[in-house]
């Protein structure tokens, strides 16, 4: 005789948290999985994130179901792919959200969080060290009223050793191109996108609302960012608590000062380069020709591309709060990335966010690619800048 199973039991109280908390963006999924198809893991683990698996799992309130939520990077490539365009990444957060409530969370992420409260940064590290990477530049704080733009460090750029180069590059940019600005100095508040990466929605909230705040009462018209994910949640999270500001990608504003005649690259700088589209400026803001127009216009670069590009690029393994915990070896998207960069012939990776400047890096050392060097675009731009002669240098970093 055969065996008789129990009948599997929908959870309808479980189901509808789902909706609520996904305010019913997964509804239109109709389970053709193209989505987990899609999803890099495959690459390097037997099994992929499953998103219908997931669904499925917290629809039937099973005991667990969150487990899987914690590897999305939240790098778009299935979003992009979903025929019926469900924000799969927006209901990963969601999720992620709906995880925190139920204290199911991954512990280490409880001291990003406590970092933020007392800090005001994920690092963990005092306001009294923000501006540190800037020591000799002079830079002033932004006045409304003297500025053009306000360039916003954010917390990376600030406080990693590695990362402060790009913030030191940018401003060589921005006074290279006679461009008006200031910063917040070590009044400079967090954005929030490290709260939010990890599904702690009413924190990364209460996060953007002061922020936000913030600019409105220094007036800021138009604010740049270091970072691609600074520069989402400006462009699309803030929205909703002010709209007086216009935020622009670092790459953005170079190319549009290129364009305006404003900044030359006229310094040679010969290299064979091969560039890197970060998930948050490309896929998810599709900002894909701007860094790419900025290394072309520099005399000696020479770009060539990597297998995948632009909406087809390798996330580095860092979004979706990823950047934040630790991945096994074997088990890393940069190592792949690093060698289809080494197999273009390239003798750099030029890339537009630090976080995938950090996976890049671990993975060129790890993959034993001797001589391959992971740059920022702002870092080559830097190089490609004549040097003033020394009054004209003086009156720059005085103004």
């Amino acid at each position: 005789m055969a065996r008789t199973q129990e009948p599997i039991v929908l959870d309808d109280a479980a189901w509808e948290r789902v909706v609520r908390v996904t305010n019913g963006a997964a509804a239109p999924c109709y389970q053709c999985g193209v989505c987990t198809a899609t999803c890099p893991w495959g690459l390097v683990k037997d099994e992929t994130v499953s998103i219908r698996k997931l669904i499925g799992e917290a629809q039937l309130g099973s005991e667990g179901w969150e487990e899987a939520l914690w590897l999305c990077t939240t790098c778009k490539l299935c979003e992009d792919r979903c025929p019926r365009g469900v924000p799969i990444s927006e209901v990963i957060l969601a999720l992620r959200n709906l995880a925190w409530k139920d204290r199911r969370e991954p512990p280490h992420y409880r001291s990003l969080l406590w970092g933020e409260y007392w800090d005001g940064n994920p690092w963990g590290r005092p306001p009294s060290q923000r501006t540190a990477w800037a020591a000799g530049l002079e830079l002033p704080e932004f006045s409304a009223a003297d500025h053009e733009l306000l360039y916003y460090v954010g917390c990376t750029a600030s406080y990693d050793r590695r990362m402060q180069r790009l913030a030191r590059a940018i401003v060589s940019l921005l006074r290279g191109a006679g461009v008006s600005f200031g910063t917040l100095g070590e009044s400079e508040p967090c954005c929030g996108d490290a709260v939010r990466s990890v599904g702690h929605r009413e924190y990364a909230q209460e996060i953007a609302a002061r922020t936000a705040q913030v600019f409105q009462e220094a007036g800021v018209g138009t604010v740049i960012t270091t970072s691609p994910h600074c520069f989402d949640m400006f462009a699309r999270q803030y929205p909703r608590y002010s709209e007086s500001f216009r935020p622009l990608h670092y790459t953005q504003c170079l190319w549009e000062l290129i364009e305006g005649g404003r900044l030359r690259l006229d310094q040679p700088v010969n290299m064979r380069v091969t560039y890197h589209d970060p998930c948050y400026l490309g896929r998810h803001h599709q900002i894909y020709e701007e860094p790419r127009q900025i290394l072309a216009s520099i005399p000696g670069i020479e770009l060539v591309e990597m297998e995948h590009n632009r909406e087809w690029a390798l996330c580095c393994g860092a979004g979706g709060g990823r950047m934040w915990t630790e991945t096994a070896a074997g088990e890393r998207f940069s190592d792949i990335r690093a060698k289809e960069a080494g197999e273009t012939g390239a003798e750099a990776i030029v890339t537009a966010c630090s976080f995938c400047i950090s996976c890049l890096e671990d993975s060129v050392k790890t993959t034993g690619l001797e001589g391959m060097r992971v740059l920022d675009v702002s870092e080559v731009a830097a190089l490609a800048l004549k040097p003033k002669p020394a009054k004209a240098r003086a009156k720059t970093a005085r103004s």
